[in-house]
């Protein structure tokens, strides 16, 4: 069968013949593989950064967002049968550390975990994929179109939940965490895949979002987010220490850019007893110069907190698929447009080795849904 892969430390990406997976225990569950997003990590592993072979290869295949449909089962499989679609999530514990013993590997402390297409696991852009069933997440068939979506909506959703039981852990309010976004201004920084994911969870809980980008309002992604209910504010023309000036307190900023500069300049716009969360992770080494003492100050004093959030459970998996669905059902088409490019599998250059301005999500397609 076909598969991209890359070889690590290297620009080197091609189409390599892989035999067939097997079901090799009773557990497992063979998926055929529809459709694997595109996002920065790939990219990035494509372009010689990040990424370890499994031990032995040569080669690693790329792909953790993927999208499938059940071809076959282990005989004491009960959460899937062939016909079914689902995804299986990406990060696979190190059996050690009590996280991962927990079935929380997006928490391991050891370091030791591995991932699929990323760190030492062969990954999902290929045609037929083997795992355990308890790493599978079903997806209802209606929602067939946003299925390839999950896996970055479980990242937004575990940023979220992070940021929630925070917030539940040390302010009076709500003891009902899907309440707890209520009435709360949110911002958004950042409206690639991963920040419009987060607006539509966050709209979902009944947040007023604010999405901040530095690209024209009547381009997709201020559309988008308008649809959704939010409101855009260009980066260009409203800075960030005029953010709360402009529209008042700041409950809690959701990061997506990934830009570092960007990233320290946000905590001006945080409010009191505000919860800042990010998910961007930046490149390169350049050096920032900032004001450490007033950020501190204001970390101090304003009874402030910051989280970092990488990886997902099976648990942001579930909720991941729960909110899409709500989704679906409340804005329909709108979030179909969150898919701006999808190319078969043998065209992967076009979408690993370009990103176009209007670009949201880029997928690749490997086979249609039976």
């Amino acid at each position: 069968m076909k598969a991209i892969a890359i070889t690590p430390g290297t620009k080197e990406v091609h189409l390599v013949d892989r035999p067939e997976p097997k079901l090799g225990t009773p557990d497992e569950i063979k998926l055929r593989v529809l459709r694997v997003g595109i996002c920065g990590t790939d990219r990035e592993e494509a372009s010689g950064g990040r990424a370890d072979a499994p031990p032995g290869q040569k080669d690693l295949v790329i792909g953790h967002e993927m999208f499938g449909q059940v071809e076959e089962v282990g005989s004491q499989v009960q959460a899937a049968r062939p016909g079914d679609f689902g995804c299986f999530t990406v990060r696979r514990g190190c059996g050690q550390c009590p996280a991962c013993l927990d079935d929380r590997s997006d928490m391991c402390s050891t370091g030791k975990y591995t991932e699929r297409g990323i760190k030492q696991r062969d990954g999902y852009e290929t045609e037929l994929v083997v795992d355990q069933s308890r790493y599978f997440v079903k997806v209802p068939k209606e929602q067939v179109p946003l299925g390839v979506l999950s896996e970055p909506t479980s990242v937004a959703e575990k940023a979220i939940d992070e940021a929630v039981s925070v917030q539940a852990a040390r302010i009076p309010g709500t003891s009902d965490p899907q309440k707890r976004l209520e009435g709360k201004q949110v911002l958004v920084a950042g409206l690639g895949p991963i920040g419009l994911l987060a607006a539509v969870a966050l709209r979902l809980r009944g947040a007023k979002v604010l999405g901040l980008d530095v690209v024209d309002a009547q381009t997709l992604r201020p559309q988008i987010l308008h649809q959704l209910g939010g409101t855009y504010v260009d980066g260009r023309q409203t800075k960030p220490s005029a953010l709360d000036d402009c529209f008042g307190q700041i409950d809690m900023v959701f990061e997506a850019t990934g830009i570092a500069r960007v990233e320290f300049d946000l905590l001006g716009a945080l409010g009191i007893n505000g919860v800042y969360v990010l998910t961007g992770i930046p490149g390169g080494d350049r050096p920032l110069q900032l004001d450490g003492a007033a950020l501190m100050r204001q970390l101090v004093l304003r009874n402030q907190v910051m989280i970092g959030s990488v990886n997902a459970s099976r648990k942001h998996f579930e909720m991941a698929v729960a909110d899409l669905g709500k989704a679906y059902q409340t804005w329909g088409k709108t979030m179909e447009q969150i898919i701006t490019h999808v190319v078969p599998y043998t065209n992967f250059a076009d979408v690993l080795e370009k990103h176009p301005d209007d670009e949201i999500k880029a997928v690749i397609e490997w086979s249609k849904p039976n």
